[in-house]
């Protein structure tokens, strides 16, 4: 039986406000320990999705909450308020981060307000499912580079003065990264680029003690996909993972928690893979 009834967004990156069921943000049964107390966190698009499941979980743990997203205002609110639930600040901020300019302004309000940047989390994106390369539009294809790969070296670069020792970068690959997919061929592509990039600055960054990691989910239940797939094939979203069923947003957040904690300490330019069983080999 499918998980999820058939449903359409005409719009990316989505809206959560118009999912059915909604995604779990946070599972009832975690509990915070301050893992990030007193830190400053700013997370792209955090306004739905895994954005805004890590945003509750690392305001559970402590942090200070920094969210930058496209244009869903309505979801930005929601996560805000549920950030504040949490007894954690939150500041929204507007914008495409496939611009530059906006990308040195937003780490500019963001030191302005919070003075400095303890964690960033790499993690807003879009994709277009396709029945063939050339079906690929020269407009998707650089537009999807841009969201998903220019944007993370922007917002790094603009942050990382205001960085202190210690700090964390995160980067939402994928399991396509690993595996290829032939109906996700722009989004796959900008993922395998996010994974160099992450073992890449991570050997540049080490001597400054900023560690660099990511996570690759597999299937997760979040806006993209029905704003980027049609109703059947969401009715049928995640039965091909061996666990034979997509994740929410609450079962991948842990990892970015795990990761900007002083827990993983030892770990830079590594990859965690919650992907419901895959073995990718890496």
């Amino acid at each position: 039986m499918a998980e999820f009834p058939p449903q359409h967004q005409a719009h990316q990156p989505g809206s959560e406000a118009r999912m059915h069921p909604h995604p779990e943000v946070i599972g009832d049964d975690y509990r915070g320990s301050g893992k990030l107390e007193g830190k400053v966190a700013l997370i792209t698009g955090g306004d739905s999705g895994i954005g805004r499941a890590v945003a509750v979980h690392f305001a559970r743990e402590g942090a200070s909450i920094a969210i930058a997203y496209l244009e869903e205002d309505q979801d930005a609110a929601q996560t805000r308020h549920l950030v504040e639930q949490e007894g954690a600040t939150c500041a929204l901020y507007r914008g495409d981060l496939g611009d530059p300019d906006n990308c040195r302004r937003l780490a500019e309000d963001v030191v302005s307000r919070f003075g400095r940047v303890d964690v960033l989390v790499n993690n807003a994106a879009e994709q277009h499912n396709v029945e063939s390369l050339e079906e690929i539009t020269v407009e998707d294809w650089n537009r999807t580079f841009q969201t998903n790969i220019h944007a993370y070296f922007y917002l790094t670069r603009a942050c990382l003065p205001s960085m202190p020792r210690g700090s964390a970068i995160i980067n939402t690959t994928s399991v396509n990264a690993y595996k290829g997919n032939d109906s996700l061929i722009a989004y796959a592509t900008t993922k395998g680029a996010i994974l160099t990039f992450t073992r890449s600055i991570a050997l540049t960054l080490v001597g400054r003690g900023i560690r660099v990691n990511g996570v690759a989910p597999g299937p997760v239940w979040t806006p993209l996909i029905p704003a980027s797939m049609d109703d059947e094939t969401v009715a049928h979203f995640g039965e091909q993972v061996p666990m034979g069923r997509a994740a929410q947003p609450s079962e991948i957040a842990p990892s970015y928690v795990f990761l900007a904690s002083r827990d993983a300490s030892y770990f830079t330019g590594q990859v965690l893979h919650p992907n419901g069983g895959y073995i990718v080999n890496a």
